[in-house]
């Protein structure tokens, strides 16, 4: 949004919350968007996710001409995956027996749910969750790495949009990341090392010859103050993270 915004010559007003990465921010405000940090919990909901849709609501009602995008509840973030898996259906011609895919916003699982589901495929939809989030009916917990999860659940979630749910703790997260990078060399961020992990959870499960496919949906290099730092690895998670 920030890139667009900037493109587009329209100002970009940013509300993040303490738990932002370092790199996130440096590169919001690189590309000119106004930053708002809430640094304190909603006083009822007891998260800072509400505190910051709470700020977010104030800036629209005091800002003539405002517009808030709203992913948590906007139906085009679904639509727009909902292209996603047309695009793994065609280069797979459809045999596709499982597909891994991580959940905060619910845009992508609610995306490729639809088209799978009116599709009729019979693809196995595992959604992958962060220990500490709220959307499969966990309870809160505080959660280190951003990109997946939440503290509340998303309108465009809907019961049934899964076929199974596995939820990931940070060091798992980690352990995915880096496994992916020696394994694969593919530099990725940490709702894909939930999603690398959430496979090896769930292996056991899948039939011998079965095609799975897992959506990695972000970089690396966001989270190199991190998870792939060791001294915030150390500090935070102990360490001893083998892969």
């Amino acid at each position: 949004m920030a890139q667009v915004c900037s493109h587009l010559g329209v100002r970009f007003l940013c509300v993040v919350d303490t738990g932002i990465t370092p790199a996130n921010l440096a590169v919001l405000k690189a590309y000119g968007a106004q930053v708002e940090m809430v640094d304190k919990p909603d006083p009822v909901a007891g998260n800072l996710l509400a505190a910051r849709i709470a700020r977010v609501r104030e800036l629209c009602a005091a800002i003539t001409d405002s517009f808030w995008i709203n992913q948590y509840a906007n139906e085009t973030n679904a639509l727009a995956h909902r292209q996603t898996m047309g695009e793994i259906d065609q280069a797979l011609s459809g045999q596709i027996d499982y597909l891994f895919v991580a959940t905060s916003t619910c845009g992508t699982l609610r995306g490729c749910s639809d088209y799978a589901r009116h599709q009729g495929m019979k693809t196995r939809i595992v959604a992958v969750d962060a220990v500490g989030s709220v959307i499969f009916g966990y309870p809160p917990r505080k959660r280190l790495i951003p990109g997946h999860g939440a503290s509340r659940v998303p309108e465009l979630y809907r019961p049934g949009l899964e076929d199974a749910h596995i939820n990931v703790t940070d060091g798992e997260c980690v352990w995915g990341c880096r496994r992916l990078l020696r394994t694969e060399a593919i530099f990725a961020g940490g709702s894909s090392g939930a999603v690398i992990a959430a496979i090896g959870r769930y292996r056991e499960q899948i039939e011998p010859g079965s095609t799975c496919v897992a959506i990695l949906c972000d970089r690396g290099d966001r989270y190199l103050d991190t998870i792939y730092s060791e001294s915030w690895v150390n500090e935070n998670l102990g360490g001893g993270l083998n892969t």
